[in-house]
């Protein structure tokens, strides 16, 4: 008998805590009139930096998918011939950097590039130690798809 007086104590306490903050809400203005106002940060020497403004979102222009695939490329590229001593390897990191120069406007898209440059280049490093006739296969394959998407970009997107 005692337990049930107890839960429905509780109960009760419950429902009025339930209907209490009903209440409240209900009588909260929906105007804003208890909207906290801000001051102005003191101007002097424990003023708080202002803060920096975002880059305006831009729309990746429609052959992003192919630029991505070409930076990753080239980061392959700069591994594998590194390895084999065909090319030097610096001058894919030099073909990368004028790429970026062209196309990242934003730091987004820079970093879009470079993430698949250095995916690439990662991604080669970890599975190829050594030149091997398979290394040589994938940069005679790279060297063709590259070359295709970059005379694909070209001839159907310059103006």
């Amino acid at each position: 008998m005692r337990m049930r007086k107890a839960a429905a104590t509780q109960r009760l306490k419950l429902t009025a805590r339930v209907a209490c903050m009903a209440l409240c809400l209900a009588a909260w203005p929906a105007n804003g009139a208890f909207a906290q106002t801000r001051t102005a940060p003191p101007q002097g020497a424990n003023a708080a930096p202002p803060l920096p403004t975002p880059e305006p979102l831009e729309s990746p222009p429609p052959y992003e998918r192919q630029l991505l695939r070409l930076a990753e490329i080239l980061g392959a590229l700069a591994w594998l011939t590194e390895l084999c001593g065909d090319r030097p390897g610096d001058q894919w990191r030099q073909q990368m950097a004028t790429l970026m120069e062209a196309e990242a406007a934003t730091t987004r898209r820079r970093e879009r590039l470079a993430g698949s440059y250095n995916r690439g280049f990662r991604g080669y490093s970890a599975m190829h130690r050594r030149c091997t006739p398979s290394a040589q296969l994938v940069i005679t394959r790279f060297l063709d798809e590259g070359g295709r998407i970059a005379r694909d970009v070209a001839n159907r997107f310059s103006g």
